[in-house]
């Protein structure tokens, strides 16, 4: 495989590290928000530990229900983790395949499961007007893009979410494809016409905003450090501080917080990469005549979507690896241009990693651990709806006694078998990529 032209001008922007390289955090106002530190004692009826998705939509849905006195901790500033630095897609469903739920579940609880995301598509799109968040919304769709020759699974697919689960994407022809997608890498598609994307961490602090004009307490920089037994409830300690909650929410991602060992045990931290370009100006036409965000068929699939200022967000890979910037840029640079070799010599100015929670069985680990604890991660990377149908689930759970929570039983907190796991989890993708390049050589090599 030819190696990809690396333009020089790139080279400025691998100095970056860590946070500084992230497109969200660079255009988001670094304004106070007032989440100031917990200093000092604090009582609460629920606890959340937390300050993602996960958590935040889970003390949005507690005071959207009246419950008054919720506490949020986060050790860093709200959005830090995977929720603020993901691809910004919304659409439903879960990293678990939805065939894999109709054999494990039956149809009817996949397709209530199912159809909780769908919903909170829909819940996430309500909430930026209802709360009048600026997250750059771009209500333009999603485009899963065939990278191989064979329709069959997309055809299967579309089949699949009509028959099973009332959901309904439309086919887009190669010719049409292309005309929207201007490259000759993809094939045939489908298109999710409800989905949208946008600017995760605007989105994150717009929910924290919401949630504490409410009533919510929100401390950022202030991590949970132990979880105790409080008599009937818990005690939360930070290190300046404590929280006495009746409920406790343990809502911490790839990013574990070390309260409880089965807790952590049940997830591995895996990362995955995003890189932003320069703006494209009128060059952003020549490349998409869309703005749906667009990924593709492959089990090791790019994800990428136009931004309002015409950059592009390209992200793709998942690995044990948190890389730096700089490998994260050559990495990604060169998948971008097997798809738009157009764009060599685009400079990129935002480049990053972040780390996702997976489990064993590629679902959320959700609901009940003990009495008045409560669970919420391994959303992996499909989690900015499945995050918001959690915390409806676990805020109804909490302040109204629902069970619905239950319907996600079958995917219980077990072990990721680390530091197995992690070898397994790497071998694996390693796997999947070997057998997409393998078929892909094999169409090429029929195709003359």
């Amino acid at each position: 495989m030819q190696a990809a032209a690396y333009p020089p001008a790139a080279k400025v922007s691998m100095a970056m590290t860590g946070l500084s390289s992230n497109y969200y955090t660079a255009t988001v106002p670094e304004r106070e928000l007032g989440f100031g530190q917990l200093r000092g004692a604090s009582s609460a009826s629920v606890c959340v530990v937390g300050g993602g998705f996960a958590g935040l939509n889970t003390a949005l849905g507690l005071v959207e229900r009246g419950v008054r006195d919720v506490v949020l901790l986060e050790s860093h500033r709200v959005g830090f983790g995977a929720s603020g630095r993901n691809g910004g897609f919304v659409f439903g469903g879960f990293s678990r395949g939805e065939d894999s739920l109709m054999r494990e579940l039956g149809p009817d609880r996949a397709r209530r499961l199912y159809t909780g995301t769908t919903q909170a598509v829909e819940l996430i799109r309500a909430r930026t007007d209802r709360y009048a968040i600026d997250c750059d919304r771009v209500d333009a769709g999603v485009l899963w893009a065939n990278w191989f020759r064979d329709p069959r699974v997309l055809r299967e697919r579309q089949a699949l979410l009509q028959r099973n689960y009332d959901v309904h994407w439309e086919w887009v022809a190669t010719e049409n494809l292309r005309a929207r997608v201007r490259t000759q890498r993809y094939h045939d598609g489908l298109f999710e016409p409800q989905a949208f994307h946008f600017h995760p961490l605007k989105y994150a602090r717009g929910i924290a905003r919401a949630a504490m004009a409410q009533g919510v307490a929100i401390h950022e920089q202030s991590p949970a450090i132990a979880l105790e037994r409080n008599g009937r409830g818990w005690r939360v300690r930070t290190p300046d501080g404590a929280v006495e909650a009746d409920q406790v929410v343990l809502a911490c991602g790839g990013y574990l917080a070390g309260l409880r060992e089965e807790v952590d045990a049940g997830v591995l931290p895996i990362a995955t990469y995003v890189m932003v370009t320069q703006p494209l100006d009128a060059r952003l036409d020549e490349i998409m005549t869309m703005r749906a965000a667009v990924y593709d068929t492959r089990f090791a699939f790019d994800y990428y979507r136009p931004l309002p200022d015409t950059r592009l967000l390209w992200g793709g890979r998942i690995s044990v690896r948190d890389r730096s910037p700089a490998e994260v840029e050559k990495l990604l640079y060169a998948d971008m241009l097997k798809v738009f070799p157009q764009l060599d010599g685009v400079r990129i100015d935002h480049a990053w990693s972040g780390l996702m929670s997976y489990a064993r069985h590629q679902m959320p680990q959700l609901g009940a651990i003990d009495d008045g604890l409560w669970l919420a991660q391994a959303f992996g990377g499909h989690g900015v709806a499945p995050t918001t149908f959690a915390g409806e689930l676990l805020a109804s759970a909490i302040a109204q006694g629902d069970e619905r929570w239950r319907e996600l039983s079958h995917y219980g907190l077990v072990s990721a078998m680390k530091p197995v796991g992690f070898i397994g989890a790497q071998l694996s993708y390693w796997w999947a990529e070997l057998q997409d390049e393998w078929k892909d050589r094999v169409e090429r090599a029929r195709a003359g």
